[in-house]
C-alpha cells in the first residue's frame, strides 16, 4: 500500500502514523531510538507490506497490468490503490481528505527534523504538491507516476501506466474494494498484537 492507506491505517494515532510513514526510511532495526508507538508504526508498516505482497487480489490486479512494467507492477498497484481510497474517501472516514490531509502536513512539519532526513525530503515534496489530497484525481496519479518513472530513469515506463488506470479503472477498484476489508481486519488484529509486544 501506499502513503494514504498506511496512514490511514494507523487508527488515528499522531505517533503510529509517524512510524507507519518512516517505515520505508528506516534500514533493519535502526529505528529503536524511537519512541515505541513510533516504532508500533514502523512494525506495522512491515506487517501490511507483508500482507499485502502475498494476497491474492493483489497479485490478481498486478497480472491485469501491462507486462512492460515487470517488477514494478507492485509500485502501481500500491498506487492505484491510494487512488481509489482517495477517490472514495467519503466511505472511510467522516473527515473530508482535504482536512485530513492538511493535518497530517501539520503534524509532520512540527515532526520534521525528529525523522530520517529521506522523510524530511519526501515531507518537503508531499507538502509542495498537496501529493496526498492529489491521490484522489487521475491527474494527481500522472504527475506520481511520471516522477517515479523519472526516479528510475525512464527503466519502470511507470509513466504509461496512467493508461492502464483509464482501460482498467472498473476492474481494479472492485480489486481495491475486496481487498482494502481484508487489509483493514487484518491491521486492526495485527496493531493490537504490536501494542502488546511494545
Amino acid at each position: 500500500m501506499n502513503f494514504l492507506a498506511h496512514l490511514y491505517l494507523s487508527e488515528n494515532n499522531t505517533n503510529i502514523m509517524i512510524g507507519n510513514f518512516i517505515a520505508d526510511h528506516v534500514r533493519g532495526n535502526n529505528f529503536t531510538h524511537f519512541s515505541n508507538e513510533i516504532q508500533q508504526g514502523i512494525f506495522l508498516h512491515r506487517e501490511i507490506d507483508t500482507f499485502t505482497d502475498a494476497h491474492p487480489i493483489v497479485r490478481k490486479s498486478k497480472r491485469r497490468l501491462h507486462k512492460r512494467y515487470r517488477h514494478y507492477d507492485g509500485v502501481i498497484i500500491d498506487i492505484f490503490y491510494d487512488y481509489f481510497l482517495a477517490k472514495n474517501w467519503s466511505n472511510y472516514s467522516e473527515i473530508p481528505l482535504e482536512l485530513y490531509t492538511q493535518a497530517i502536513y501539520k503534524l509532520f512539519k512540527e515532526k520534521s527534523l525528529e525523522l530520517p532526513v529521506k522523510s524530511q525530503n519526501f515531507i518537503r515534496y508531499m507538502i509542495e504538491y498537496d501529493i496526498l489530497y492529489n491521490y484522489q484525481f487521475k491527474e494527481g496519479i500522472a504527475k506520481v507516476l511520471n516522477g517515479m518513472n523519472h526516479r528510475t530513469k525512464g527503466k519502470s515506463q511507470m509513466n504509461l501506466a496512467i493508461e492502464d488506470l483509464e482501460i482498467l479503472q472498473e476492474e481494479l477498484e472492485e480489486d481495491f474494494n475486496l481487498f482494502f476489508k481484508d487489509l483493514h481486519a487484518f491491521t486492526k488484529i495485527k496493531l493490537k498484537e504490536i501494542q502488546s509486544e511494545l
